[in-house]
């Protein structure tokens, strides 16, 4: 016969089992959400930070062979070429690298369209570090400049139109153009795949 302070204590200890739990429970579904959108919050602080200092962003490419600067929100990433965007291991790989170029668009150097895209919320645990990047792209407005160097050769392109889209929408990454275009593609909201944040800008 179990007796009333064994009994008591035994409680107790299911008592302390069952709050230690929770507060474990609670910290992981805390470290979800914070692990996403922390870098969201520094992109955004950095931004903020560099505007009041109007210091300019000294442009020297993280890697000549390709790679995107884009002053204005202080961007500066390697471009991994030739990327499957319709295959999620091929480019969540990819993304742990840089941001991706779209297999079959243009390259800088040739007329059409060269998509560029980032941020895949699916895999933040891995590719947050690079994909920042692109988390300040709604900061972008017509006439902003956009650098992307290409074996070793600079291209300058002027942004022409920014907007949101479906994210199940895919007709800019196959569209066609016959001037040297360059479409940057990145999820919105950041941390999201709701929609689709999409800039688009012509080479000078």
């Amino acid at each position: 016969m179990v007796s009333k302070k064994s009994e008591a204590k035994e409680n107790k200890i299911n008592r302390n089992y069952s709050i230690l739990v929770g507060i474990v429970l609670i910290i992981i579904s805390l470290a979800i959400p914070i692990s996403t959108f922390a870098p969201v919050f520094k992109a955004e602080v950095n931004y903020q930070l560099n505007k009041k200092t109007e210091k300019p962003l000294e442009i020297v490419p993280v890697d000549p062979e390709f790679s995107i600067v884009i002053p204005k929100i202080n961007a500066n990433a390697k471009v991994i070429k030739n990327v499957d965007p319709f295959d999620s291991k091929i480019y969540q790989q990819a993304l742990t690298q840089g941001v991706a170029h779209a297999k079959n668009t243009a390259t800088p150097d040739q007329f059409g369209n060269t998509f560029i895209f980032a941020h895949s919320a699916g895999n933040w645990y891995q590719a947050n570090q690079f994909n920042a990047v692109f988390y300040l792209l709604n900061k972008l407005e017509i006439g902003d400049e956009i650098i992307v160097f290409y074996q070793s050769q600079k291209y300058n392109y002027i942004v022409k139109e920014t907007k949101k889209i479906k994210g199940s929408e895919s007709s800019y990454m196959l569209s066609f153009s016959n001037q040297k275009q360059l479409t940057l593609m990145t999820c919105w909201p950041p941390g999201t795949t709701l929609n689709r944040l999409i800039v688009i800008a012509n080479q000078k």
